[in-house]
Protein backbone atom coordinates (compact mmCIF):
# COMPACT_ATOMS: atom_id res chain seq x y z
CA UNK A 1 0.00 0.00 0.00
CA UNK A 2 2.77 2.48 0.86
CA UNK A 3 4.69 1.51 -2.28
CA UNK A 4 1.61 2.40 -4.33
CA UNK A 5 1.28 5.71 -2.50
CA UNK A 6 4.94 6.47 -3.21
CA UNK A 7 4.47 5.70 -6.91
CA UNK A 8 1.35 7.85 -7.05
CA UNK A 9 3.22 10.71 -5.38
CA UNK A 10 6.12 10.22 -7.82
CA UNK A 11 3.73 10.46 -10.80
CA UNK A 12 2.35 13.70 -9.44
CA UNK A 13 5.75 15.19 -8.73
CA UNK A 14 7.10 14.26 -12.16
CA UNK A 15 4.08 15.58 -14.00
CA UNK A 16 4.04 18.81 -12.00
CA UNK A 17 7.73 19.64 -11.94
CA UNK A 18 9.77 17.16 -13.96
CA UNK A 19 12.68 15.16 -12.67
CA UNK A 20 13.91 17.99 -10.43
CA UNK A 21 10.70 17.72 -8.41
CA UNK A 22 11.17 14.02 -7.75
CA UNK A 23 13.15 13.98 -4.53
CA UNK A 24 12.95 11.69 -1.56
CA UNK A 25 12.04 14.56 0.79
CA UNK A 26 9.19 15.51 -1.57
CA UNK A 27 8.02 11.89 -1.76
CA UNK A 28 8.11 11.68 2.03
CA UNK A 29 6.14 14.91 2.37
CA UNK A 30 3.50 13.84 -0.18
CA UNK A 31 2.97 10.47 1.45
CA UNK A 32 3.40 11.40 5.09
CA UNK A 33 6.25 8.93 5.44
CA UNK A 34 9.61 9.60 6.99
CA UNK A 35 12.36 10.18 4.45
CA UNK A 36 14.15 7.07 5.72
CA UNK A 37 11.02 5.05 4.97
CA UNK A 38 11.16 6.10 1.32
CA UNK A 39 14.66 4.58 1.14
CA UNK A 40 13.22 1.28 2.43
CA UNK A 41 11.19 1.03 -0.76
CA UNK A 42 13.53 2.61 -3.32
CA UNK A 43 17.32 2.95 -3.37
CA UNK A 44 17.33 5.92 -5.78
CA UNK A 45 15.22 8.21 -7.94
CA UNK A 46 16.13 6.00 -10.88
CA UNK A 47 14.63 3.02 -9.05
CA UNK A 48 11.38 4.96 -8.56
CA UNK A 49 11.31 5.83 -12.24
CA UNK A 50 12.09 2.27 -13.28
CA UNK A 51 9.21 0.94 -11.22
CA UNK A 52 6.86 3.60 -12.58
CA UNK A 53 7.71 2.45 -16.08
CA UNK A 54 7.28 -1.20 -15.12
CA UNK A 55 3.85 -0.50 -13.62
CA UNK A 56 2.46 2.13 -16.00
CA UNK A 57 3.82 1.12 -19.38
CA UNK A 58 1.88 -2.19 -19.61
CA UNK A 59 -1.36 -0.38 -18.78
CA UNK A 60 -0.62 2.25 -21.40
CA UNK A 61 0.28 -0.42 -23.97
CA UNK A 62 -2.94 -2.33 -23.22
CA UNK A 63 -4.97 0.82 -23.88
CA UNK A 64 -3.25 1.28 -27.24
CA UNK A 65 -3.72 -2.38 -28.11
CA UNK A 66 -7.41 -2.25 -27.19
CA UNK A 67 -7.93 0.78 -29.44
CA UNK A 68 -6.22 -1.04 -32.29
CA UNK A 69 -8.31 -4.19 -31.74
CA UNK A 70 -11.51 -2.15 -32.14
CA UNK A 71 -10.30 -0.89 -35.53
CA UNK A 72 -11.36 -2.97 -38.51
CA UNK A 73 -8.92 -2.07 -41.29
CA UNK A 74 -5.12 -1.75 -41.34
CA UNK A 75 -5.50 2.01 -41.90
CA UNK A 76 -7.87 2.30 -38.95
CA UNK A 77 -5.43 0.31 -36.79
CA UNK A 78 -2.62 2.72 -37.70
CA UNK A 79 -4.86 5.68 -36.93
CA UNK A 80 -5.85 4.14 -33.58
CA UNK A 81 -2.17 3.49 -32.81
CA UNK A 82 -1.25 7.13 -33.37
CA UNK A 83 -4.34 8.69 -31.79
CA UNK A 84 -4.30 6.52 -28.68
CA UNK A 85 -0.65 7.30 -27.96
CA UNK A 86 -1.16 11.02 -28.48
CA UNK A 87 -4.37 10.90 -26.45
CA UNK A 88 -2.33 9.66 -23.49
CA UNK A 89 -0.08 12.73 -23.53
CA UNK A 90 -2.33 14.54 -21.04
CA UNK A 91 -2.47 11.50 -18.75
CA UNK A 92 -0.25 11.99 -15.73
CA UNK A 93 1.19 8.46 -16.14
CA UNK A 94 2.48 9.54 -19.52
CA UNK A 95 3.64 12.95 -18.28
CA UNK A 96 5.61 11.19 -15.57
CA UNK A 97 7.33 8.88 -18.04
CA UNK A 98 8.08 11.73 -20.46
CA UNK A 99 9.52 13.83 -17.62
CA UNK A 100 12.14 11.20 -16.94
CA UNK A 101 15.64 11.95 -18.09
CA UNK A 102 17.15 8.84 -19.66
CA UNK A 103 20.56 9.89 -18.35
CA UNK A 104 19.30 9.34 -14.80
CA UNK A 105 18.57 5.71 -15.45
CA UNK A 106 21.08 2.94 -15.39
CA UNK A 107 21.67 0.81 -18.48
CA UNK A 108 19.33 -1.93 -17.25
CA UNK A 109 16.45 0.49 -16.74
CA UNK A 110 17.01 2.11 -20.14
CA UNK A 111 16.99 -1.34 -21.74
CA UNK A 112 13.68 -2.20 -20.05
CA UNK A 113 12.15 1.02 -21.38
CA UNK A 114 13.52 0.31 -24.88
CA UNK A 115 12.04 -3.19 -24.74
CA UNK A 116 8.66 -1.79 -23.68
CA UNK A 117 8.75 0.67 -26.58
CA UNK A 118 9.70 -2.23 -28.83
CA UNK A 119 6.48 -3.90 -27.76
CA UNK A 120 4.56 -0.85 -28.94
CA UNK A 121 6.29 -0.93 -32.30
CA UNK A 122 5.54 -4.66 -32.64
CA UNK A 123 1.81 -3.91 -32.30
CA UNK A 124 1.70 -2.05 -35.59
CA UNK A 125 3.92 -4.28 -37.76
CA UNK A 126 1.07 -6.54 -38.88
CA UNK A 127 -1.10 -3.62 -40.02
CA UNK A 128 1.81 -2.15 -41.98
CA UNK A 129 2.50 -5.53 -43.60
CA UNK A 130 -1.19 -5.76 -44.56
CA UNK A 131 -0.81 -2.41 -46.33
CA UNK A 132 2.02 -3.84 -48.41
CA UNK A 133 5.01 -2.33 -46.61
CA UNK A 134 8.09 -4.20 -47.86
CA UNK A 135 9.86 -3.59 -44.52
CA UNK A 136 7.01 -3.45 -41.98
CA UNK A 137 9.30 -3.50 -38.91
CA UNK A 138 11.33 -0.57 -40.26
CA UNK A 139 8.13 1.25 -41.21
CA UNK A 140 6.82 0.65 -37.68
CA UNK A 141 9.95 2.15 -36.13
CA UNK A 142 9.70 5.18 -38.41
CA UNK A 143 6.01 5.55 -37.61
CA UNK A 144 6.87 5.50 -33.91
CA UNK A 145 9.36 8.29 -34.64
CA UNK A 146 6.49 10.40 -35.99
CA UNK A 147 4.47 9.63 -32.86
CA UNK A 148 7.42 10.47 -30.59
CA UNK A 149 7.96 13.79 -32.39
CA UNK A 150 4.26 14.63 -32.01
CA UNK A 151 4.40 13.72 -28.30
CA UNK A 152 7.35 16.08 -27.82
CA UNK A 153 5.55 18.83 -29.74
CA UNK A 154 2.46 18.50 -27.54
CA UNK A 155 4.52 18.21 -24.34
CA UNK A 156 6.46 21.37 -25.19
CA UNK A 157 3.19 23.30 -25.35
CA UNK A 158 3.91 24.28 -28.94
CA UNK A 159 1.92 27.00 -30.64
CA UNK A 160 -0.36 24.43 -32.24
CA UNK A 161 -3.30 22.98 -30.38
CA UNK A 162 -2.66 19.33 -29.41
CA UNK A 163 -5.53 18.30 -31.68
CA UNK A 164 -3.81 19.99 -34.64
CA UNK A 165 -0.61 18.10 -33.83
CA UNK A 166 -2.58 14.85 -33.56
CA UNK A 167 -4.32 15.40 -36.89
CA UNK A 168 -1.00 16.19 -38.57
CA UNK A 169 0.60 13.05 -37.10
CA UNK A 170 -2.33 10.89 -38.24
CA UNK A 171 -2.16 12.39 -41.74
CA UNK A 172 1.58 11.77 -41.90
CA UNK A 173 1.11 8.20 -40.70
CA UNK A 174 -1.56 7.46 -43.26
CA UNK A 175 -0.46 9.55 -46.24
CA UNK A 176 3.20 10.35 -45.67
CA UNK A 177 4.68 13.73 -46.37
CA UNK A 178 2.49 14.18 -49.46
CA UNK A 179 -0.36 15.22 -47.11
Amino acid sequence: MQRGALLDAARSLLSEGGTEALTFPALAERTGLARSSVYEYFRSRAAVVEELCAVDFPVWAAEIEAAMERAESPEAKIEAYVRSQLGLVGDRRHRAVVAISASELDAGAREKIRAAHGGLVAMIVEALAALGQAEPRLAAMLLQGVVDAAVRRIELGAAEDPEVVTEAAVAMALRGVGG
